[in-house]
C-alpha cells in the first residue's frame, strides 16, 4: 500500500508529537518530518517534498501562512493543510487567497485524518465553521467573467450560488421549480465545466471569485 508522505510543523511540541502517533497508526499515513515554525516549514518541504504539509498558523520566527505563500510560490502545486485553533477572518481569508488545500480547527480531532485523505486526492477541506463563516467573509460582487469563460449559464450559476448558501439538492429543486434529478445533472455540468469535485469545491469557487 502507497503511503501519504506527510510533514507536521506546529510550535507546540506535544501537538506534533500526538499527531505523529495518531497519523503513524493509520497504514496509509506516513510522517516523514517534524518541524515547529516557518521556516523550519519552508526548509522540509524543500528537503522531503512531502505529498501534504499538515501546518498550523501561529508560530515563532515565521507564521504558518508566510510559509505556506513562500512554498506556494516556488512550488505552486503543494497541497497545504491548515490545523489551527484559530478562527480569525484574516487568517482564513489569507489561506484561500495563497492557494491552501484546507483550513481545519484543532477541535475537529475526528476529521484530520479524513482531511488528509481527501486533500491528497484533490480535494479541498474546510471545517464547517470556516464554510459558514466564508459568505460573511468576502465581497459581495461575484466576478461573472470568469463563470462566462468556463461557460456557465444564468442557469448554473443561480444553482452555485444556492449551494454556496448552503443549499440541498431538494431545496434547489423546490424553490426552482425543478426535479432532484436535474439539480443532479446542473451540478454535474457545472463540476465539469470548472473541474471541481464536490460540492463544497464549488462553494469555495464561488467565493474566492468574488
Amino acid at each position: 500500500m502507497s503511503q501519504i508522505r506527510i510533514v507536521l510543523v506546529d510550535d507546540d511540541k506535544l501537538v506534533c508529537s500526538s499527531l505523529n502517533i495518531i497519523l503513524s497508526s493509520q497504514p496509509d499515513l506516513k510522517v516523514i518530518g517534524t518541524g515547529y515554525n516557518g521556516l523550519e516549514a519552508i526548509s522540509l518541504y524543500e528537503s522531503l517534498n512531502p505529498d501534504i504539509l499538515l501546518m498550523d498558523i501561529r508560530m515563532e520566527q515565521m507564521s504558518g501562512l508566510q510559509a505556506g505563500e513562500e512554498i506556494l510560490s516556488k512550488f505552486p502545486s503543494a497541497r497545504i493543510l491548515y490545523l489551527t485553533t484559530f478562527l480569525d477572518d484574516e487568517y482564513i481569508i489569507k489561506a484561500l487567497n495563497i492557494g491552501a488545500k484546507g483550513y481545519m480547527l484543532k477541535q475537529d480531532f475526528d476529521s484530520i485524518v479524513p482531511a488528509l485523505r481527501a486533500v491528497f486526492i484533490g480535494q479541498n477541506v474546510y471545517g464547517n465553521e470556516i464554510v459558514s463563516k466564508l459568505p460573511t467573509l468576502l465581497s459581495p460582487s461575484p466576478d461573472i467573467s470568469i463563470y462566462q469563460r468556463h461557460g456557465i449559464t444564468d442557469k448554473e450559476f443561480c444553482i452555485i450560488e444556492l449551494i454556496a448558501e448552503g443549499k440541498s439538492n431538494k431545496e434547489m429543486a423546490g424553490e426552482l421549480f425543478l426535479s432532484d434529478g436535474t439539480i443532479r445533472n446542473y451540478i454535474s455540468i457545472i463540476l465539469e465545466k470548472l473541474e471541481l469535485r464536490d460540492r463544497t469545491q464549488i462553494a469555495i469557487f464561488y467565493y474566492k471569485h468574488r
